[in-house]
């Protein structure tokens, strides 16, 4: 089970992968979470505390490995570089494991000052590949509003893309801009789950705009979630109602996949 999840930022969608991550290893399952997100803290929404993350390395800082495995260095600026370097090894060297789930940190690529950040490019689209492509785990990847990381064939592997919205107009576009994205990669499997839904109101404002094939589920307004946010602790532990919520929308996914 491979599922992309994508959104705006504070629509929830780190919310809604940690509990689907937590949702999987409770079932006993191997589960590999990955923040592709450059505003990283789906570790705290897991239950890893500061202190735990601070001992997780962004594959993007990986600066030795990265030039090792790319042949890229200062010197190289502008030269070749290995563009398939190997990167199997990645995931388990440097994820940690909470609640029986291993998180992933991708990071960012600082593109001020000198140097050529194409070999960190190179190496982030390469393990979010060998992620989706080579590993048997499920793999929940709590990604930006964009696709960039993803190319054609690594995009046309993930079982499901869920684009995370709010009930509202501009957050329904953001779910078509990234349907139209996907399709681009040769993508069909694009859903979408309501966040901060506060009640039917809410409910039939989404339904009469989103088919209802592609609608997921719902998740409430919910000052539990919020609390657990502020505490940088998991919405896993703290709020049964969230949880129900989306296991039902993990039961949705499984029947679709």
């Amino acid at each position: 089970m491979k599922i992309a999840i994508t959104g705006k930022g504070g629509v929830g969608k780190t919310t809604l992968a940690a509990v689907l991550a937590r949702l999987y290893a409770a079932e006993q399952k191997k589960v590999l979470a990955v923040d592709v997100d450059p505003d990283a803290n789906l570790g705290l929404a897991l239950g890893f505390s500061e202190a735990e993350l601070e001992d997780i390395i962004p594959v993007s800082k990986l600066n030795d490995l990265i030039a090792e495995r790319t042949g890229s260095n200062a010197e190289s600026f502008g030269k070749f570089f290995k563009i398939n370097p190997k990167v199997d090894d990645i995931p388990d060297r440097f994820s940690k494991e909470k609640n029986g789930v291993r998180l992933l940190i991708m990071g960012t690529v600082e593109t001020g000052g000198s140097g050529c950040v194409c070999p960190e490019h190179v190496v982030l689209k390469r393990v979010i590949s060998h992620l989706v492509i080579g590993r048997d785990d499920v793999v929940i990847m709590d990604m930006e509003a964009g696709l960039e990381h993803l190319g054609r064939g690594t995009a046309s592997m993930v079982d499901r893309f869920i684009v995370v919205i709010e009930p509202g107009a501009r957050s329904i576009q953001t779910y078509h801009k990234v349907k139209s994205l996907a399709a681009d990669l040769g993508v069909k499997k694009v859903s979408v789950v309501a966040n901060k839904v506060r009640g039917a109101e809410d409910e039939e404002f989404l339904k009469s705009r989103i088919p209802a094939e592609e609608l997921f589920g719902f998740i409430s307004y919910n000052d539990e979630v919020i609390s657990a946010d502020r505490k940088g602790v998991s919405p896993f532990d703290t709020s049964n109602r969230a949880k129900e919520e989306i296991l039902k929308i993990k039961v949705r996914i499984d029947a679709s996949t």
